[in-house]
Parts: C-alpha cells; structure tokens; sequence
C-alpha cells in the first residue's frame, strides 16, 4: 500500500503524518494486554494503556478505513456459517487422514470479485482457518487467492471448491459492504 503524499507549501511532496496515538487501536491494544494478563485490576488497567501509548508511539500505523460499512445480521450469519464450515472441515479432514488411501491435493485459483485489501485479506483468512486449504498466495493486483486444498481428485472438485470460496466471499460483501457499492445500491 502506497503512503499518503502531501504537497508542502514550498512544493516538495512528503508522506503525510499520521497521528499517532489512535483511541480505536490504543483499546484493542489494551484489550489485548488485559487477555494476556488474564484478570482486570486498575493497575493493569494503567499498565495496558501506558504499554499501547508507547507501542503506538513506537510503531505508528496510518489509520485504517475498512471501507464498509457493518450490517449486523449478515455478519450473524457469516460468523454461524464460518462455525459450521469449520466443523464440517473438521470431520472431512478426519475421514481423509482415517482412510488407508493416497490423497490428491491440489493448488486452487480463486478469482474474488472484490476490489477491497480489506476484504480479501478477511476471506483469505477465513479460508485458511477452515481445515482441509490454506492460502498459498496472494496476487493484490488481480485479487487472486492461491489455496492449497486437500483431496482434490479432480477439476469438479477444484471447481467446488472454487464456488465455496466465491460464496464466501459474497456473504462477507453482504455483510461488509464497500462504501461505493452501498452508495451504488441507494441510487437505484
């Protein structure tokens, strides 16, 4: 991802400063603390604050625009279907490892329909956690996912496969919508 530039007052191009110090990341950061530590005292309280103020000074990130906005039963829905997808992986898995036959693994391209770093990294993600396929690759430019997936006899099930992970990535979308397709669905 390409920094940010601004142009100065005397013409020179700069990458723009960022503040450092974001509350939204500064309580994720404490959160996290909090888990580590597993219990909730002031003192940690203080101690995760003072650690995340100083991670953040430390290690500055620009902020982060998701670029969707949230709609909450879609995101019910693909959070309970994401559990039953990895369950169901789960016993596959097993009954490939349980059989006593070669297994045929292949590498699968998954060309998402979506634009968004955002959303890619969320469904390729989410395709990795799910037993039986990991991401091998990602190609930003076209927005290909490279998954490794196990027992794959054939192109029917590369294809199967193939469709899974596009349907996946339409309930993210509908869950998580980019600004300018919301925008684009209000106009009609």
């Amino acid at each position: 991802m390409s920094p940010v530039m601004r142009t100065r007052r005397d013409g020179t191009v700069r990458p723009a400063r960022h503040r450092a110090v974001q509350p939204l990341s500064v309580a994720w950061l404490l959160l996290v603390w909090l888990a580590l530590w597993g219990d909730v005292t002031p003192f940690l309280i203080v101690g995760g604050v003072l650690c995340a103020v100083l991670v953040s000074v430390v290690f500055p990130l620009p902020p982060i625009d998701l670029g969707s906005r949230i709609h909450p039963l879609p995101l019910l829905g693909v959070v309970v279907r994401f559990a039953v997808d990895v369950v169901r992986a789960s016993v596959q898995v097993a009954g490939v490892v349980l059989r006593r036959r070669p297994v045929r693994n292949a590498v699968v391209a998954v060309d998402l329909e979506t634009e968004s770093d955002f959303i890619t990294t969320l469904v390729a993600s989410m395709l990795s956690l799910i037993p039986g396929s990991v991401v091998v690759e990602v190609r930003r430019s076209t927005h290909t996912l490279y998954l490794h997936v196990l027992d794959t006899p054939d192109a029917s099930a590369a294809d199967a496969f193939r469709r899974t992970a596009l349907d996946l990535e339409q309930r993210v979308l509908r869950a998580l919508p980019p600004r300018a397709a919301e925008a684009d669905r209000r106009a009609r």
